[in-house]
C-alpha cells in the first residue's frame, strides 16, 4: 500500500525518490516544487477537519 502511493505521488511529480546504493537500501523521498505548493491547499484541509470535528463534539 505504501510503494503503491509513494509511486503515484513520483508518477505526479509531487515528491522525488533518490536511491542510495548501500545495504540495507536506503530510499530518500522529497516534496518537489509541485507538491510544496500544496502545502497551503492542505492545510486549510486539515483545520477544517479540526474545526469540524469541534464542531461535531459540541
Amino acid at each position: 500500500m505504501f510503494t503503491e502511493t509513494v509511486r503515484e505521488l513520483e508518477k505526479d511529480n509531487l515528491i522525488s525518490r533518490k536511491v542510495f546504493p548501500v545495504v540495507p537500501p536506503k530510499v530518500e523521498y522529497a516534496l518537489t516544487k509541485r507538491g510544496q505548493s500544496l502545502e497551503t491547499i492542505l492545510r486549510s484541509l486539515d483545520q477544517w477537519g479540526l474545526n469540524d470535528e469541534q464542531k461535531q463534539q459540541d
